[in-house]
């Protein structure tokens, strides 16, 4: 940098001929009065260079860039197509599930409805109606359908979560196809109810009577069960006006904090599961759970 004498600036650049670490290095020096710039070709040079080198990376910096955003794109068509792929997997399954339920609830309920007429229909045959006997089939229909909750809420406790928890626990897991094995428990359920329709079917009597009632509110509590816990609660197939029942959201919010397992499994039943929380100090988590799928529901109608 030179000083005139109108005092102007003049920088020089020169080209530093000590050996240093760094070889070629540009450095400015300061020159006194009188100074001449001497070197303005070099000055020309080193700006040529140093412009080049600064293009340089800048294209490598666009380039990179620009590899970024390939990179970024192509994985977010991947995570897309992931997506997309789920859906339609679970689109599937929930259409599955939602044929087996219908073809069983209304083969189970044809046939109980049937099963019903016929019986007093013969029973009438003879000119005597048998009230006795109808209302006391009935009874037990309602007592044992009340009944099965008390027994599901036992066996789910002390077996399900203990010695047959390695079928249970595919209920407590995320679900992989259509179906999972703790479904089998359905079908184990319902072979006493098969049996005592069966048998309360093609017997007359007071006995048999009784039998069949109870069949019948097995296989009435196996068909609530099966809209309220599969499809109200974890979603497996849509049930319409049901989700709309005050009594069972509090139901299917009751069985969620089960899964959640704030208070230790509690509740193990289904339809008095709310009961079962208000017990062990879980009405206000009840209450929040409550809103909470209320608010998701909600979201899920505006999608």
């Amino acid at each position: 940098m030179a000083m005139i004498s109108n005092n102007t600036m003049i920088y020089r650049f020169v080209r530093n001929t000590v050996p240093t670490a760094k070889p070629n290095s540009i450095s400015v020096c300061l020159q006194g009065k009188g100074g001449h710039v001497l070197q303005k070709k070099n000055v020309l040079n080193v700006c040529m260079v140093l412009q080049q080198r600064k293009n340089h990376e800048t294209e490598k910096k666009l380039i990179s860039k620009g590899d970024g955003m390939k990179g970024f794109n192509h994985v977010t068509e991947m995570e897309v197509s992931k997506v997309e792929q789920r859906l339609a997997k679970k689109k599937f399954e929930r259409t599955t599930y939602l044929l087996a339920a219908m073809s069983s609830s209304l083969g189970i309920s044809s046939m109980a409805i049937m099963s019903v007429y016929y019986r007093f229909s013969w029973q009438m045959e003879g000119g005597e109606f048998p009230w006795l006997e109808m209302f006391c089939t009935f009874a037990l229909s309602v007592g044992a359908a009340v009944g099965m909750e008390y027994w599901a809420r036992w066996a789910h406790k002390a077996l399900w979560h203990a010695s047959l928890w390695h079928m249970h626990e595919s209920h407590h897991r995320a679900r992989e196809g259509a179906f999972e094995l703790n479904d089998v428990f359905a079908v184990i359920n319902a072979v006493p109810a098969i049996a005592l329709l069966s048998y309360g079917f093609f017997n007359p009597g007071f006995v048999p009577g009784l039998c069949f009632g109870a069949g019948l509110g097995i296989t009435v509590f196996g068909m609530a069960y099966m809209f309220v816990h599969d499809g109200l609660v974890h979603r497996r197939f849509p049930v319409g006006p049901v989700a709309n029942v005050p009594y069972l959201r509090r139901v299917a919010a009751a069985h969620q904090l089960h899964h959640a397992d704030k208070f230790r499994g509690v509740p193990y039943g289904l339809f008095l599961g709310p009961q079962e929380l208000e017990d062990v100090g879980g009405s206000e988590e009840l209450e929040k759970e409550i809103k909470r799928r209320t608010k998701m529901s909600q979201n899920s109608d505006i999608l």
